[in-house]
């Protein structure tokens, strides 16, 4: 499969990144010098935010804004099955890269926009970024402390909409082997973040109840607290009955079992703050793993709150091969993580580190039968 990316930040390229992973020849096209302006946020040209999102893939720098530029998309069309493209809707069309014209050259391709809202609607000419799509899609509001707002966390909408992405255009290719012809794949940082809180949604229409950043631990029998060596430990109880009777036996409890406040999951959860607070000098007298030891014994749901740094080194990580190294012959060794997803037949394998701007331009319009007259220019052979 062979995919055009024209995308910047993380959304769009996100969504490459999946399908490059999968095995696609992606080719992401880049604005001369400058790049994709993520790359410039550690203020090189390769920054950690850029890496995170762009491995496996080529890239050209071409300017679709130049008639040269707008004749080697044409070009990659022509001989690809996707585009993808995060553009503020209506930007595309003005460059003549719009999904009619490139339907016209390719009936088979499978043309994604990625956007805030949607390709049309009232809020589609918004800018948008991330925080925009958690707060106007309702996630803040499951996150963040209403009486002391602040935004916190990473970019959750970007990747929602990355992973929809993905999801569609993988849905697409698999009607177009049945019907012969591709189609536009319409996808909104917006709507991909209200499908992700649809068990909210559900609630609130059957109860009327809105919920909050306190409402789901409540419901699931989640705790976090802070151990004597200043660790934390999370607990997650869910409904089952035996994994509260367990939680009681490892902290040496057994008093909480016919306490009429917690005896049932229904007061636990009405509860909920009183027993934490019950609980919370309990698990100031041990140090975590003291804690680990005695959860794993009596099986309880569990896990320490680990640091970026702590993850790849806990064994399942290791096992899974979760922590990807690779060298680029320029950048030196990147690190970044593994696909998350592991097939028995057909293994991910060959991955390469995200490339430099402009690394395979030559290579690429090469492929194309253009020649390169500078870094900058591009010219069809015979013209």
């Amino acid at each position: 499969m062979k995919v055009v990316e024209i995308a910047s930040f993380i959304a769009g390229p996100y969504a490459g990144q999946l399908l490059a992973d999968l095995g696609a020849d992606v080719v992401k096209v880049e604005p001369p010098g400058k790049g994709d302006p993520f790359r410039a946020f550690a203020g090189q040209n390769y920054s950690p935010n850029f890496v995170g999102y762009n491995r496996n893939k080529r890239s050209i720098e071409a300017d679709i804004r130049s008639e040269a530029g707008q004749e080697i998309v044409r070009g990659l069309v022509q001989r690809s099955d996707v585009l993808v493209e995060n553009f503020r809707p209506g930007v595309m069309r003005r460059f003549g890269l719009d999904y009619p014209a490139m339907r016209r050259l390719r009936p088979q391709i499978i043309y994604c926009s990625v956007s805030g809202f949607g390709q049309d609607g009232p809020s589609a000419g918004r800018p948008v970024y991330d925080t925009v799509g958690q707060a106007l899609g309702g996630l803040l509001s499951q996150l963040i402390d209403p009486e002391h707002p602040r935004i916190i966390g990473p970019a959750f909408t970007d990747g929602l909409a990355g992973l929809t992405a993905a999801y569609g255009i993988l849905a697409a290719i698999h009607a177009r082997d049945l019907s012969g012809v591709g189609q536009h794949v319409d996808v909104s940082m917006f709507a991909s973040t209200i499908a992700f809180l649809s068990s909210e949604v559900a609630r609130y229409y059957r109860t009327g109840e809105l919920g909050g950043p306190r409402s789901r631990p409540s419901i699931s029998q989640s705790y976090a607290f802070t151990c004597r060596d200043g660790r934390v430990i999370t607990v997650h109880l869910s409904s089952p009955l035996k994994f509260w009777q367990a939680f009681v036996a490892a902290i040496d409890r057994p008093d909480l079992l016919d306490d009429p406040r917690f005896d049932t999951r229904e007061g636990r959860i009405h509860n909920f703050e009183e027993l934490h607070e019950l609980l919370a000098p309990l698990f100031r007298t041990r140090d975590l793993d003291d804690w680990r030891r005695s959860f794993s014994a009596f099986d309880v749901p569990h896990a320490q709150v680990n640091t970026i740094q702590d993850v790849f080194l806990e064994p399942q990580a290791r096992h899974l091969g979760l922590e990807l190294r690779m060298k680029h012959p320029s950048e030196g060794e990147v690190v970044t993580v593994a696909p998350p997803v592991i097939f028995s037949d057909t293994p991910v394998a060959n991955l390469s580190p995200p490339p430099s701007l402009g690394e395979h331009t030559r290579e690429v319009l090469g492929e194309l039968g253009f020649t390169l007259a500078d870094p900058h220019e591009s010219q069809k052979e015979g013209n």
